[in-house]
């Protein structure tokens, strides 16, 4: 009797599991390498539409409720949350836009330069456009910087170029030179809560109050699932929210499921101590994620299983993996370029080298614009990270001032390593309920290197 009871299999008991505190490494993690195969992923599912003229890679497979490239955006949003919200619980409001800022507009608006100062001036030369009309056309290189400079894209022809790539004659007309950063003024906006919910004390004092707006989110996403004529259709979207100022109109869906994404990252950071984290789960979220992307459901079920997979992912796979993107992040510089560089490399006849040469050509074009992107432009950008108050920008020092925030807060502070690791959420809990306290992970060396932990931690 003794012996059948020692042999019975043991019940499952989700205790058992270790939590994603005690797997979560500031300094060793693979999210470099997530977000060098997120941004991979839509270079990839944008070579058929922009050199054959064809559906995303993966939109037959899912019944059109996704493909390759929206995966790899959602888990963009899913890890930009988790690292953002890390980002919001160590620094003070002024010190966490500061650094968003830092993040996305010296890319972005390198970018822009380069697309409407350089390329489309070589795209009206191939296309035999005198250069005069380039420049006073309405919607002219001057117009795409002036309208787009703050992530709206509201403009995304330039002076009516690209007409005549395969994309361009699919849409029946002037294509876009860089659709991709439509994304930019979603992230924009996540960022804006992020720092919202941080000043309000919410993520360190009231998090359950990110919980239930999470559920709202979610049960918002089920009445939209709801009213869908069938499992496998994306819910249609709805008249646009805005135009606001500045960052221009939001698609509500697309705004609604972002949203959704990213807030499931955050509260996976700031709940870290509580959520399992584990290879059996992973493996169900993974299955079921596949069988909502082939049945249906794929928005109620398969994003959350997503979200699952993609922090697994980033505390679970080899250390070997962890080098990846801890000096050199060229992640961002492959999405905003990407689209551009195909879109030219489709111009000039490069999908007739058939979609592997298509490809090859493109990400070659691709990476070398996100290394100088990243060398000459978002390193130096982020050197900035630790300026004290009197080199902010006039803004931040003024929100400074305003929210009384002291100048210890934002200079960027000399400590032992001791004292250094004791501030770091990442061996330190977020302040909850003294119950958990046995989650506490354990302390952590330091980085030998500021620039790695500069990468790592606010990427």
């Amino acid at each position: 009797m003794v012996t059948d009871i020692m042999s019975a299999p043991r019940t499952f008991d989700i205790r058992r599991f270790p939590r994603l505190a005690d797997r979560f490494d500031v300094e060793r993690n693979s999210f470099g390498l997530i977000r060098l195969v997120f941004a991979l992923g839509v270079l990839l599912a944008h070579a058929r539409p922009l050199g054959y003229a064809l559906a995303p890679l993966g939109a037959r497979i899912s019944a059109n409720q996704s493909d390759l490239g929206t995966l790899a955006v959602q888990g963009f949003f899913v890890l930009s949350g988790f690292l953002v919200a890390g980002s919001a619980l160590r620094h003070s409001l002024p010190r966490y836009l500061w650094h968003r800022t830092l993040r996305i507009f010296p890319a972005f608006w390198t970018c822009l330069l380069v697309t409407a100062l350089i390329m489309a001036p070589l795209v009206a030369l191939a296309e035999g456009r005198p250069l005069r009309e380039f420049w006073t056309h309405h919607e002219g290189p001057i117009s795409y910087l002036a309208t787009n400079w703050f992530t709206s894209m509201n403009q995304f022809t330039i002076s009516g170029l690209l007409s005549q790539t395969p994309y361009g004659q699919a849409m029946g007309g002037p294509s876009a030179f860089d659709g991709s950063l439509w994304t930019l003024r979603y992230e924009l906006a996540c960022y804006l809560l992020v720092g919202v919910l941080a000043a309000t004390a919410v993520l360190r004092q009231a998090p359950r109050a990110l919980i239930a707006l999470l559920a709202g989110t979610y049960i918002l996403i089920l009445r939209d699932f709801a009213a869908a004529p069938g499992w496998a259709v994306r819910p249609a979207g709805v008249d646009q929210i805005g135009p606001f100022p500045l960052i221009g109109s939001f698609a509500p869906t697309w705004l609604l499921y972002f949203s959704f994404l990213f807030l499931l990252g955050a509260t996976a950071r700031v709940y870290m101590h509580r959520i399992p984290m584990d290879g059996k789960m992973a493996a169900v979220a993974a299955a079921i994620m596949t069988a909502s992307l082939v049945v249906g459901g794929f928005a109620v079920v398969g994003l959350p299983c997503l979200a699952y997979l993609v922090i697994f992912a980033g505390v679970a796979l080899p250390e070997r993996f962890t080098r990846i993107g801890r000096k050199r992040d060229y992640s961002y510089g492959i999405y905003v370029y990407g689209f551009p560089v195909q879109q030219i490399v489709a111009l000039f006849g490069g999908a007739q080298l058939g979609l592997t040469g298509y490809i090859a050509l493109s990400l070659a074009g691709t990476l070398a614009l996100a290394a100088a992107s990243w060398h000459l432009i978002e390193e130096p950008a982020m050197t900035l990270r630790n300026a004290t108050p009197s080199q902010f920008p006039t803004p931040f020092r003024r929100l400074s001032r305003i929210l009384h925030t002291p100048a210890s807060l934002l200079a960027a502070p000399r400590h032992s390593p001791s004292d250094k690791a004791a501030e770091d959420p990442a061996s330190t809990p977020i302040p909850m309920r003294t119950s958990d306290e046995e989650h506490k992970p354990q302390q952590r060396p330091q980085p030998k290197h500021a620039n790695e932990t500069r990468i790592l931690e606010d990427v």
